[in-house]
């Protein structure tokens, strides 16, 4: 029987409940009468017999009884016209979505209608609809393709939020759908990697946050469609109210219909918060090439130091990669050639005309490619080569006025390994503008390879139209706009951090370094990424505030200054291009009150995001607008930056070969400290570059350990004040608790100067108290506690 809710029967297509009645109904559940009671109903349709005759029955009294009930299944179905059952699914899965009463099933069946599908089951999820799909083998399936086919099917209410591809579909050992094993929403990918475009300015991170907080999944693009990927016109009126509160700006409802990506949203914002500000920035127009070409102000400022020192290598950019596989070298000299050729910047030359530095162009596109065999030498001697050779390029100047600013070179270790040398000079290049080239040399490699042309389009601007836009747009009005925030924000800041360091402060900067490298758990990393998420900030703002509160347990200073560099791309026109585009931003946070690291990281976004609006004035102006006192003991304004790397890198790939990255150390540090991190698929790998004219390896290896142990301690209690956060490692907790042990047996008359130098020979780790009385003694140490 096919019956509706009141147990009568449905007409023909109409969807109703399965029931089953007859001599082979059981008798019920064994030890639940309950659920005997619900599912075994009497027969509506049974002729009701006299008792007398039910008890002459006998041995038949159990098929008589029997056939007087019905057995409510649970299934939906309906009747075909052809009398045809159709099996429709299961009534427990029927949901209530935003006030809608929704049968899952429906939505599967219509899924299943679609040719290339060969299976599907439909889930709710946290107020969305999730569709698992299996497609057939030789079919090739996208979500837009399967959402378009159920739009034209269903009403919107019951086209699913989200499309998860699957190879087959999770079963029981009874070979029943496993909805339970189903992979969550939150950890599978619902679109493609080569799909995925993830995000390239600030703003854009923090419309990430905002969305993974909103649509409560863990993963998107910048060019996802937020009604797409689970939005509606509920989550998007949430939306716009959390891009209120961030960005004290506000958008009207309709424009996350009208521009429902993050990449679209992105510009909206910017654009507002300038209008805000007053500030205009006109479009960058090509110019003659005929006239003298100028240069940006981050390019004169390098000219300039390399002027007083022409012989330094302290600008370089260095990097190698490792090549292992058949090289085409022809391939790879036509992509060199064809990068250069592409991009005037790497064609530049600085010379003095009249006394102010001009550009010059060259014509040449053919780049040097020498081959430095070392085949010959055994293994252990070839990768001593190679540091050999890298740190030689990394250190060779370059000459400004006549030399190409790319320097290629190519190492043959075997038949089937070699390493490519490359550098550039930085006043021609960034971080963004090696992912620039590497995306370019895998893309033309790979089609000259194939005797194919150049798949790459013309570029429309090359870096001198931005150096000229530049120079004519930062004048008057705009100027003083940009100026007048970084002075107001800068005013009184302390002139210098004074960490405690191992050596005196030389007169002179050397710029001598160092680096050491550590990583963070993979669920460390995790765990950072989803509080910044929930407190509506970007992985950068919170490792920031996290960095600058380790500062301020070292100097106790309450006033924190940290340089900080910005890909200043925030123009699409300028993104595809090689070139010094990069600015130094100066983030000043306020640490007074010892405020919980929630209410700090308030603080923080809001400095960042201040600065992020005045990005456009070049560090270089505010140096000379500031009119910093010089020292040429420190760098003006900071000592100590902070490096988040995320600018967009290409796969290392190319046909027939695997690559792999080489580390350079270059022996230099261009300030007191550098804190850098990168995320990666295994967590966050960090690196701590440092003077070495101020410390010794082993404190950096302390303040490494420190600094995760105060991570941790963020994420398990963000609410925590700031002093109370941990701070020492496990051995060094360990060590502490040793020391306090008041029953270990100590010289009482032993100065504690001299106890303490007894006891560093054995715990070269240990955390020194400095007295002003160094001939205070044990004894008289404990009266004083």
């Amino acid at each position: 029987y096919l019956l509706d809710k009141h147990l009568n029967p449905v007409a023909v297509g109409v969807t109703g409940e399965l029931y089953i009645g007859g001599v082979g109904v059981g008798r019920g559940y064994l030890n639940r009468p309950q659920l005997t009671a619900e599912k075994f109903i009497p027969n509506p349709f049974q002729t009701v017999r006299g008792a007398g005759e039910q008890g002459s029955r006998g041995g038949k009294e159990d098929q008589s009884s029997n056939s007087e009930r019905l057995y409510k299944t649970g299934d939906l179905a309906r009747y075909l016209a052809n009398g045809e059952i159709e099996y429709i699914g299961r009534i427990d899965y029927q949901v209530k979505i935003r006030g809608f009463r929704i049968e899952l099933s429906e939505i599967e069946a219509s899924i299943s209608q679609h040719t290339g599908v060969r299976e599907t089951v439909v889930v709710a999820d946290a107020q969305r609809i999730v569709a698992y799909v299996v497609p057939h083998a030789e079919e090739t399936l996208t979500i837009s393709q399967l959402r378009n086919f159920l739009e034209s099917k269903l009403p919107n209410y019951m086209v699913p939020a989200a499309f998860v591809i699957l190879d087959q579909l999770p079963l029981t050992p009874n070979g029943k759908i496993d909805r339970k094993s189903l992979p969550l929403l939150g950890l599978t990918q619902l679109v493609p990697e080569s799909s995925f475009v993830p995000p390239s300015t600030p703003i854009e991170e923090m419309l990430v946050s905002i969305w993974l907080r909103v649509l409560g999944i863990e993963k998107i693009s910048i060019n996802d469609n937020f009604f797409e990927v689970g939005g509606h016109s509920l989550l998007a009126t949430r939306l716009i109210s959390q891009i209120r509160q961030v960005f004290q700006v506000e958008l009207p409802l309709h424009y996350v219909f009208e521009k429902p990506t993050i990449a679209g949203l992105a510009k909206d914002i910017e654009k507002a918060t300038k209008i805000g500000l007053g500030i205009d920035t006109p479009d960058i127009e090509r110019i003659s090439r005929s006239q003298e070409l100028p240069l940006s102000f981050a390019q004169q400022r390098l000219w300039f130091l390399a002027k007083l020192d022409p012989n330094s290598s302290f600008y370089n950019i260095p990097a190698a990669v490792r090549l292992e596989g058949q090289l085409n070298l022809k391939a790879l000299q036509q992509s060199f050639n064809e990068i250069l050729r592409r991009h005037e910047a790497l064609r530049a030359n600085f010379q003095t005309i009249k006394g102010q530095p001009v550009a010059i162009i060259s014509s040449v596109t053919s780049l040097p490619l020498p081959v430095f065999d070392i085949s010959e030498l055994l293994a252990n001697q070839r990768e001593a080569q190679v540091r050999q050779q890298a740190l030689a390029e990394a250190q060779q100047p370059f000459d400004l006025k006549s030399d190409l600013l790319l320097r290629v070179k190519l190492l043959r270790l075997s038949e089937q390994e070699h390493v490519v040398l490359f550098t550039m000079h930085h006043i021609v290049s960034d971080g963004w503008s090696i992912g620039v080239l590497v995306r370019e040399l895998v893309a033309l490699y790979q089609a000259f390879c194939n005797e194919q042309h150049s798949p790459l389009a013309e570029l429309p601007l090359h870096y001198i139209d931005f150096a000229a836009w530049q120079r004519q747009w930062l004048q008057k009005e705009a100027l003083q706009s940009q100026l007048s925030y970084w002075v107001q924000q800068l005013q009184g800041a302390p002139r210098i951090l004074e960490l405690p360091t191992d050596h005196p402060r030389p007169p002179v900067q050397t710029f001598r370094g160092a680096t050491y490298s550590f990583e963070l758990s993979n669920e460390l990393s995790v765990a950072l990424n989803k509080l910044s998420q929930q407190q509506g900030a970007t992985l950068f703002m919170t490792l920031l505030a996290a960095f600058q509160t380790l500062l301020w347990r070292y100097t106790s200073s309450e006033d924190i200054v940290v340089g900080s560099p910005i890909a200043n791309r925030n123009r699409a026109e300028v993104e595809g291009l090689i070139g010094l585009f990069v600015n130094t931003l100066v983030l000043r946070t306020n640490l007074a009150g010892n405020p919980s690291f929630e209410e700090l990281l308030t603080r923080v976004r809001e400095v960042a995001l201040g600065a992020y609006v005045h990005q456009d004035l070049p560090f270089e102006l505010l140096v000379e607008e500031l009119q910093a006192q010089r020292d040429l003991s420190h760098a003006p304004l900071f000592q100590v930056m902070f490096v988040l790397q995320n600018a967009p890198m290409s796969d290392l790939k190319l046909p027939g070969m695997t690559l792999s990255t080489l580390v350079i150390e270059s022996g230099s540090a261009k300030f007191d400290l550098t804190l850098e991190m990168a995320e990666t698929a295994q967590g966050l790998f960090a690196t701590l570059e440092y003077s070495t004219d101020l410390f010794e390896e082993s404190t950096i290896s302390r303040m490494a350990g420190h600094l995760q142990s105060l991570l941790q301690g963020i994420v398990a209690n963000p609410q925590g004040r700031l002093s109370e956060l941990p701070l020492l490692t496990s051995a060094e907790q360990q060590q502490l608790a040793e020391w306090n042990n008041t029953r270990t047996e100590y010289p009482q008359e032993k100065s504690i100067h001299e106890l303490f130098e007894s006891q560093v020979e054995e715990t070269p780790d240990a955390i020194a108290v400095v007295f002003e009385d160094e001939q205070l003694t044990y004894s008289e140490l404990n009266k004083r506690a």
